[in-house]
C-alpha cells in the first residue's frame, strides 16, 4: 500500500512573526522557514506504518514556490521515498485557501491511487483545520480527524481520537484521510547520511495547470495587523483593591 502525505512550509515556530510595514501580510523575507510540526507528525506516522510493514511506500506532497522544496528535501531526509512538488507562487492578497488545496491534493491522490492519505491537522500559519476534512469531503472517503493512535489492519484503520469527552476509537474502511494531533508521536530527526540520500531521491514537478484544477481564490486579503498589545500588569496591595478594580475599573462583578 502506498500513503500520501501532505505537507507544507511555514515560518519556523520559534520565529517571532512580524508584519509587513505595509500590512499586506506577514514578513517572510529573510525569515527561517519549516516544515509545518504537525506536518511533521504526519510524515513520521507514515514512516512508522510502513516501517511495520503496513505500506510499501510514503509519497511526500507540497504546494507552493520552489522554495518549498526544501520542505519536501526534509520528508525525504526523515525517511520518505519520493516527492511531489505542485508549483505555486502565493499571492499575499489572495492566499491559496483551504478548499484550493483539498483541489490540488484530491487531483494528486487520484494520480498516485494511495491506500491512505495523512495530512496535519492544521497549519501554524493560518490555523484553518479544514483541508483535511475538504479532501475527505472530495474524495468521498471517510476520514479520521485529530488522530492520536493510528493502527492499520488490513483494510480497514482504527484510528483513536481525541474529542472533548475523552478518546473516541473510530474504524475506517481503506482508502481514507486522516489528520494528525500533536499526541500522536514524536518525529524523528534526520540523520546526515539520509540528508545526503534524500538530495538524489525524485521529486516530481507539476502545476495546478497539469492537475487541471482551477485554484482562483474568492476572498480577498484587505489588511493584516498585529494585536493590540497588552497593558502591563498591577500589584494589589490587598483584596479589597482587587476587589474594587474588578468592580469598578473591568465591570466584571
Amino acid at each position: 500500500m502506498k500513503i500520501l502525505v501532505a505537507v507544507k512550509r511555514v515560518v519556523d515556530y520559534a520565529v517571532k512573526v512580524r508584519v509587513k510595514p505595509d500590512l499586506t501580510g506577514v514578513e517572510t523575507a529573510n525569515v527561517k522557514m519549516s516544515m509545518n510540526p504537525f506536518c511533521e507528525i504526519a510524515v513520521e506516522e507514515a514512516l512508522r506504518l510502513r516501517e511495520a510493514g503496513a505500506a510499501a511506500e510514503v509519497v511526500a506532497a507540497t504546494i507552493g514556490p520552489d522554495q518549498s522544496a526544501d520542505t519536501l528535501r526534509t520528508a525525504l531526509a526523515m525517511g520518505a521515498d519520493r516527492a511531489v512538488h505542485v508549483l505555486h507562487n502565493p499571492d499575499p492578497a489572495r492566499p491559496l485557501l483551504p478548499l484550493a488545496v483539498a483541489k490540488i491534493l484530491r487531483a494528486v491522490a487520484l494520480q498516485e491511487k494511495p491506500g491512505l492519505v495523512i495530512l496535519g491537522k492544521q497549519a501554524i500559519d493560518d490555523d484553518c483545520n479544514q483541508t483535511g476534512q475538504m479532501l475527505a469531503g472530495l474524495l468521498n472517503w471517510p476520514q479520521g480527524t485529530f488522530a492520536s493512535k493510528v493502527i492499520l489492519d488490513k483494510e480497514k484503520a482504527i484510528v483513536e481520537r481525541e474529542v472533548d469527552g475523552g478518546i473516541e476509537t473510530i474504524c475506517l474502511d481503506l482508502p481514507a484521510v486522516i489528520t494528525t494531533d500533536l499526541r500522536l508521536n514524536q518525529p524523528r530527526y534526520a540523520t546526515l547520511p539520509n540528508i545526503m540520500k534524500a538530495k538524489s531521491k525524485v521529486i516530481k514537478k507539476v502545476t495546478p495547470e497539469d492537475l487541471n484544477v482551477d485554484i482562483r481564490s474568492d476572498m480577498e486579503v484587505v489588511q493584516v495587523t498585529e494585536p493590540p498589545k497588552r497593558k502591563a500588569g498591577v500589584i494589589l496591595s490587598s483584596v479589597d483593591d482587587l476587589l474594587d478594580k474588578l468592580k469598578n475599573e473591568a465591570h466584571v462583578l
